[in-house]
C-alpha cells in the first residue's frame, strides 16, 4: 500500500505561483492539494497535456476557464481540460484550499503562459 499523509508532504511552488504539497505522483496521474492565501491568484496558464480536477476543499475564489469566471466553493469540482487557459484567485479573507488531480501528472514543463 502506498499512503501518503498531507502532514509529511514537502510543500513547493509551481510555475504558477500556487503552493502545493504533492501526494501522489505516478507516471499516469498525480495528486496534490494548493493553497492560495488572501489576495494570491495563480498565473493565467493552460497545460498541453494534463487535464486537471480541482475540487474546492476550504475558502472560496473566482475561477476562470478558458475566459468562463465562475465564483467557487468548498465541495465545487471543476474539470479543466488539456489547452484550457485558467487562473484561480482567492478573492476572500481567508486561505483557498484546493484538491488538485493532474492525468499525466503535473508537470513544470507542461504549464505555459501568455
Amino acid at each position: 500500500m502506498n499512503l501518503a499523509s498531507l502532514g509529511r508532504a514537502e510543500p513547493f511552488e509551481t510555475k504558477d505561483g500556487s503552493t502545493i504539497r504533492e501526494l501522489h505522483h505516478t507516471e499516469l496521474q498525480s495528486l496534490a492539494e494548493a493553497t492560495l492565501e488572501p489576495g494570491q491568484a495563480t498565473e493565467r496558464h493552460y497545460h498541453a497535456n494534463s487535464e486537471e480536477i480541482y475540487l474546492v476543499t476550504k475558502g472560496s475564489g473566482e475561477l476562470e476557464v478558458d475566459g468562463e469566471t465562475q465564483r467557487v466553493r468548498p465541495g465545487d469540482a471543476i474539470l479543466i481540460p488539456s489547452g484550457a487557459w485558467h487562473m484561480l484567485e482567492n478573492d476572500g479573507s481567508s486561505e483557498l484550499t484546493i484538491l488538485c488531480m493532474c492525468a499525466p501528472p503535473y508537470s513544470h514543463d507542461d504549464t505555459f503562459f501568455s
